[in-house]
């Protein structure tokens, strides 16, 4: 049997077990499994390698995408660019990080983007926000990081009218809005938003955050993360299965 699973913390609401599981049953993939492992403690990942030795692949989510890389052999060349890793491929003892996260949310953001979405603001700064930077940079759209916390990029409290009109990419890289928190959304001046703005959250459950609410009512565009996490789970399936890399 084939094992492959999910590292983070929490893993209560994954999307990729069930995803996978129904993908296997779908296709008739009758030697493969998927597996949640919460680990409480990146190093715990050690303990998961040495009790599954059927163990052919993992997905990386919150919190780890960035902590896992000291634990990896190596990271192909995007997630070595990226920063980041939420693909391991284990083969003959040897995990190599990848990045499906970039290809996948450069694949669902396009259809919706117009040619005045010429600069972005990346609301967060961890693992999942380098991805989007990483596809920001490669269709040549300027970028802000947005954090609590003064430093590159806006605080949330310097957001004001003339910012996410000068930004009207408004991308959602952090946790907030997701279930069961769904009363959580980014602190933006969400009244100065317009039909020009176009707000991207990488939260998929629910599949309208109060983000996206927020930002519906004053006419922009909007999409989450279902489309992202399909593409990242099927790129992952496809990196796990080709024997070349």
């Amino acid at each position: 049997m084939n094992l492959y699973g999910l590292i983070g913390m929490p893993l209560a609401q994954s999307f990729s077990k069930k995803y996978f599981t129904e993908k296997f049953e779908k296709e008739g993939i009758a030697d493969a499994a998927y597996e949640l492992f919460p680990l409480e403690n990146i190093s715990l990942l050690k303990d998961v390698l040495a009790t599954q030795p059927g163990l052919k692949g993992l997905n990386v989510t919150i919190p780890y995408k960035e902590q896992v890389i000291p634990f990896l052999s190596g990271l192909n060349k995007e997630a070595g660019e990226i920063g980041a890793c939420n693909c391991i491929k284990i083969t003959g003892g040897q995990l190599t990080g990848f990045n499906t996260d970039a290809p996948a949310f450069k694949q669902s953001l396009l259809p919706q983007l117009q040619s005045n979405h010429k600069k972005a603001l990346i609301l967060g700064t961890g693992g999942a926000a380098k991805a989007v930077l990483f596809v920001l940079q490669s269709l040549g759209i300027e970028y802000a990081y947005v954090s609590r916390s003064k430093g590159a990029g806006f605080t949330y409290d310097e957001l004001n009218k003339a910012i996410v009109q000068e930004y009207p990419l408004i991308i959602n890289a952090t946790p907030l809005g997701s279930f069961p928190k769904v009363d959580t959304a980014p602190d933006i001046p969400y009244e100065y938003l317009t039909a020009d703005n176009y707000l991207y959250d990488l939260v998929y459950n629910p599949a309208k955050t109060l983000f996206l609410q927020k930002g519906e009512q004053q006419g922009a565009a909007i999409k989450n993360g279902y489309e992202m996490l399909v593409g990242q789970a099927e790129l992952s399936w496809q990196i796990w299965n080709d024997a070349s890399l």
